[in-house]
């Protein structure tokens, strides 16, 4: 795996049972979706398409911008202010675009415990994705100054010059020793170009963010939510190691955090990925 073990996957046919990441509850922009003039605080329970239509009502870039600032503060992140125009291009309608594409996958198979689902065996097909990394002194400020500047290329700063849509999950990639007992400071965000810019992929202005072809790829994946930070991420990777039935196929110091809500957001909706070995 190159580039920090950024070479995963691209997006497959839908598994069409209704199994996909959309049954979490669904990254990023769940706080800002449900702010609002009476209710500044995320409820933590609407879903993206219902948060998105209160989003509409309030469209004051400066107003978004400091929101956003209030809430990184507490990550110890810094928002400049020229990410009011991103924000607000991700946090309302585009023309009608505002709709999040899913990144689709076929449905493998899953092991469940007294009704509860412990992970999930999935096929990714191949696909681009817009890769940046990140080594800050955390992981949280890694995705989030990352995920910042994924935005900017997603918001017009790309050689189309426009919006290019938002897809679901965006996804970390993180290394570790082989205890899993630490976490490299080097994180590789990553955004799956939207179908309709698969064929050709707009290019970035940032010359840090690389357009690659993740390989198809089999993935195990266990949904969890909370905080993403190293003690969370190792946690869940280890307890998923211990429910695989054989581990060994995984590959085993490179894994993916995908995330379906805001890094700020309480309640985030997550999952651990595991790589099968090709």
């Amino acid at each position: 795996m190159d580039r920090g073990g950024c070479q995963m996957s691209g997006g497959g046919p839908s598994s069409g049972d209704g199994s996909g990441p959309d049954r979490h509850g669904m990254i990023t922009l769940e706080d800002l979706e449900s702010f609002s003039e009476d209710q500044p605080e995320d409820s933590g329970n609407g879903s993206l398409e219902e948060e998105g239509q209160t989003m509409e009502e309030d469209e004051n870039p400066d107003r978004l911008l400091h929101y956003w600032q209030e809430v990184a503060r507490g990550h110890q992140v810094e928002v400049s202010q020229d990410m009011a125009e991103p924000i607000q291009q991700l946090s309302t309608n585009n023309q009608g675009r505002s709709h999040r594409e899913q990144i689709p996958f076929t449905l493998l198979g899953r092991k469940e415990k007294c009704g509860e689902i412990l992970y999930e065996k999935r096929h990714y097909e191949k696909g681009h994705w817009a890769c940046i990394i990140m080594r800050e002194e955390t992981y949280e400020q890694s995705i989030c100054y990352g995920f910042m500047r994924i935005m900017r290329y997603i918001c017009q700063h790309n050689s189309l010059g426009d919006y290019l849509g938002m897809t679901l999950p965006i996804v970390t990639v993180v290394r570790t020793d082989e205890n899993h007992s630490a976490m490299s400071p080097d994180v590789t965000v990553a955004y799956y170009l939207p179908t309709e810019h698969q064929a050709q992929p707009p290019q970035p202005h940032d010359s840090d963010i690389v357009i690659e072809i993740w390989p198809a790829t089999v993935v195990y994946t266990r949904a969890f939510s909370g905080p993403t930070n190293e003690v969370t991420i190792i946690n869940q990777i280890s307890t998923l190691a211990e429910l695989l039935e054989s581990p060994g196929v995984c590959v085993n110091d490179s894994f993916i955090v995908a995330g379906y809500t805001n890094p700020a957001h309480n309640n985030r909706q997550n999952e651990i990925w595991f790589l099968e070995r090709r």
